[in-house]
């Protein structure tokens, strides 16, 4: 029984992917299985690596993992292997020469700062670390009045003072 599950689901499984590229709510209506098992199916396939996109026929909407697993799949391909790579999938060779740009790329925003910057953080931070000086002073200050306005009730209660004063 279990193999018989098995191959079912590889059944499955292979009518959603290229050439066939049916959606799972023709393959469920098709073989019975139900939307959610096929579902789960597609996404325990995803999880072991397998390209399974969630709309096969447009792969501009493939999720950045989908298509970086397809430019670390054919890195080492050569032209034809590629191409018939590209036929199974359902993608064209330039979306992966694309994609693979893309992911070469990635890192382009992350430059190291230039000396003027440098130099404007480095006055930033002398700059907070004044005011943060500046604030403990101003804190211990205030702590010092309020100190002092409560001795100055506290005699006044005691001695009574006048308030002339």
């Amino acid at each position: 029984m279990k193999h018989y599950t098995q191959v079912v689901k590889a059944k499955a499984i292979a009518k959603l992917l290229p050439p066939n590229n049916m959606s799972i709510s023709a393959v469920a209506k098709e073989t019975g299985i139900s939307d959610q098992t096929l579902y789960n199916w597609r996404n325990q396939k995803r999880k072991k690596g397998l390209v399974v996109p969630v709309n096969i026929k447009e792969s501009s909407s493939w999720s950045s993992a989908d298509k970086f697993s397809v430019v670390i799949e054919t890195s080492n391909m050569n032209i034809a292997q590629l191409s018939e790579y590209c036929r199974q999938k359902g993608i064209y060779p330039e979306q992966v020469a694309q994609w693979k740009e893309a992911c070469l790329n990635a890192n382009e925003g992350e430059k190291k700062p230039s000396k003027a910057e440098k130099k404007r953080a480095a006055k930033e931070l002398q700059r907070v670390k004044r005011l943060e000086r500046e604030l403990i002073r101003k804190d211990k200050a205030l702590a010092e009045a309020a100190a002092l306005l409560l001795l100055q009730k506290k005699v006044q209660e005691i001695w009574g003072g006048d308030e002339e004063d």
